[in-house]
């Protein structure tokens, strides 16, 4: 009854992507030496969101750089 439209699967899925290319980035500026790589790898992961999801966890806890 209520059907969702191609073009808001779009909006969403490209939504996401933006979301998650940006928490990847900030991430990754933390805790990886590769923070592009990291972003591009969180933009493409949000094409099936429960893999975005696991991505999104292990980044959030795996360790920090040592500080320089």
């Amino acid at each position: 009854m209520f059907g969702i439209s191609p073009s808001q699967l779009l909006f969403f899925i490209v939504g996401l992507g933006v979301f998650m290319a940006s928490i990847s980035l900030y991430l990754g500026r933390r805790k990886t030496e590769t923070p592009i790589l990291v972003s591009v790898i969180g933009f493409f992961t949000a094409f099936i969101p429960p893999i975005a999801l696991i991505y999104l966890l292990i980044l959030v806890f795996k360790r920090d750089l040592p500080k320089v």
